[in-house]
This record gives structure tokens, sequence and C-alpha cells, in this order.
């Protein structure tokens, strides 16, 4: 019984194989075109996401690094940290701010300087320039 089985299946695959052989050229065109049209949105896909994921945050961290870059002794600053002051000295990597109505002297890495502000910040009712 089993070989009666296993007969009827490998005549079976015989036959499927003498089919995939006439309709072998059919079938591997109709895969090009499955291969081109995925390639085809793999890249739009892609380009997708560099234009709006990739690129808008090569353009905020350049505006950042000028910013930074920018920065010169006596910008009123804010911190990330949401500490207003105004800048004192620049050394390298670090800048000292003046920070509150007694002109408190705060060392912070430059990479903590959120913004430069344009207008001058009031607190406690003092306004600080």
């Amino acid at each position: 019984m089993l070989e009666k089985i296993f007969g009827i299946t490998a005549a079976y695959a015989e036959g499927a194989a003498a089919a995939t052989g006439e309709a072998g050229a059919d079938m591997a065109g109709a895969g090009g075109a499955q291969l081109i049209s995925m390639l085809i949105s793999m890249v739009l896909m892609i380009a997708v996401f560099y234009f709006l994921l990739i690129r808008p945050q090569r353009k905020k961290d350049k505006k950042v690094k000028e910013m930074l870059a920018a920065l010169k002794s006596g910008d009123r600053i804010c911190t990330i940290g949401g500490i207003y002051g105004t800048i004192t000295k620049i050394k390298d990597d670090t800048i000292t701010l003046a920070v509150g109505g007694d002109r408190t002297e705060m060392v912070v890495a430059r990479w903590a300087i959120r913004n430069v502000e344009e207008v001058s910040v009031e607190n406690e009712g003092e306004l600080l320039a």
C-alpha cells in the first residue's frame, strides 16, 4: 500500500516537472517583474525615509552646530536644563555663565546650550539683560 501511495506521488512529481519545464519561461518572466516592482518599492521607501526623517534631522543638527560655534561673551542663553544666563567666558568645550541677580558664576558644557535668547527674560520681577 505504501508503494502504491509513493508510486502515485512519484508520478505526480514527474508530471509536475514536465509541466514546469514548459511553463518555466513564463514563471521566470513573472518572477523578474515581481523583483523589479519590489526593488522600485524599496527605493521609494528609502527616498521617503530620507526626505521625511534623515534630511530634516541633518538640517537641525547643522543649525545647532552653527549656533554653538557662533557663541560669544555677552550672549544671553538658555541651557537644556532651563537655566538662563549670560556668557562671561568661553573656553574650548566649557562656558562660564553669570546667573541670577547677584551674577553667580556657573560652568556648563558647550553642548548643554539649547538656544541664544533674542529678548531679555524677566525673573522674579527683575529684568535680566
